[in-house]
């Protein structure tokens, strides 16, 4: 197999370089700007990612096969835009400090032409501000930059025991025919699969929080809202992991026995995103407030792991057609 290599900007703490590594594939550079994301990367890969991407000159990245970049969702993902339209704020492209990021995407395919790219988001950005966002998105990938591109809504729920759904959009400057990874399994994963048999106490909820979590929600049913926690099914599968979930836990809780409800521990987060399914002994050597926020603004490293075997896959195809064609 050709090593194929590729940039992994925003890059959080590396779960879309695990899965491009995994694949047989080489990272040549990597951009995030978060410092406590740069401390958790820095620990695992032992090289220190470039900082912001809007302040890096194309000739100082490297050529590469590969561009893959999550691209910050919040400005496009509903709680972002529930949050900022309460407050009276701008979202989606109008963010002036994450929205626009995808023009600095653009900016990359532009100057260095890579082979080929994946950008990752949340659902919603399909739907985000009637379309209109994607339908942006999508024209500037197929009909300006010319990339023949794909992309698919999919559910991590084969993967791991956790309903994630995220968007990928994969693009080839040569045109070709791909096919998202079918992930087809006998049964989904149970939930009680990634957790650890032994837990401090310090993650059980007190009955101050349990108590106002409980009445938080009782009070919006009677109001026909659907807020409220979830006490996870152990033997299904749990909500999303959200970078909010350090504030009170409520959309994973853990059912006790005859204590209250517990949050996930970090290393728990890091078994429920996939990251332990490659890296064992992932290193997490921030605050468990720094962790979630990481692991919940991170990917499914085994569904990026499918993708990006596809693309492997179909740039070598590409390779031995050319070869074919010399």
């Amino acid at each position: 197999m050709s090593k194929f290599t590729f940039i992994d900007l925003f890059a959080g703490i590396g779960g879309t370089r695990i899965a491009f590594e995994s694949s047989g594939c080489k990272c040549v550079f990597s951009s995030e700007w978060d410092k406590f994301s740069v401390e958790t990367y820095k620990a695992n890969f032992g090289e220190e990612p470039y900082g912001d991407i809007t302040k890096i000159s194309s000739k100082d990245i490297p050529d590469h096969n590969i561009l893959v970049a999550g691209f910050p969702c919040q400005p496009f993902s509903i709680s972002g835009v529930s949050k900022k339209n309460s407050l009276g704020r701008p979202h989606g492209f109008a963010d002036p400090s994450k929205g626009n990021l995808f023009f600095e995407i653009e900016r990359i395919l532009r100057d260095k032409k890579p082979d080929a790219f994946l950008l990752e988001n949340v659902k919603n950005l399909e739907r985000h501000d009637k379309g209109k966002t994607f339908n942006v998105i999508t024209n500037i990938l197929s009909n300006e930059l010319k990339y023949t591109i794909y992309y698919k809504i999919i559910d991590a729920d084969t993967y791991v025991p956790q309903h994630r759904e995220r968007i990928f959009i994969v693009g080839f400057k040569d045109f070709t025919l791909f096919n998202f990874p079918e992930h087809v399994v006998s049964k989904k994963p149970k939930f009680k699969s990634i957790l650890e048999k032994k837990v401090p106490d310090k993650y059980t909820l007190s009955d101050h929080l349990w108590n106002y979590l409980q009445d938080y929600a009782k009070k919006h049913k009677e109001k026909g809202n659907g807020f409220g926690y979830g006490l996870t099914d152990l033997n299904g599968r749990s909500r999303t992991l959200s970078a909010r979930y350090h504030k009170d836990g409520s959309e994973i809780l853990i059912p006790q026995r005859g204590r209250n409800p517990r949050r996930l521990t970090p290393r728990e987060c890091a078994n429920l995103m996939g990251f332990t399914q490659f890296i064992k002994d992932f290193k997490i050597p921030v605050s468990d407030t720094r962790a979630y926020q990481q692991f919940g603004n991170s990917v499914v490293v085994p569904v990026v792991y499918d993708i990006a075997k596809a693309i492997v896959a179909t740039l070598e195809s590409q390779k031995r057609s050319r070869k074919k064609t010399n």
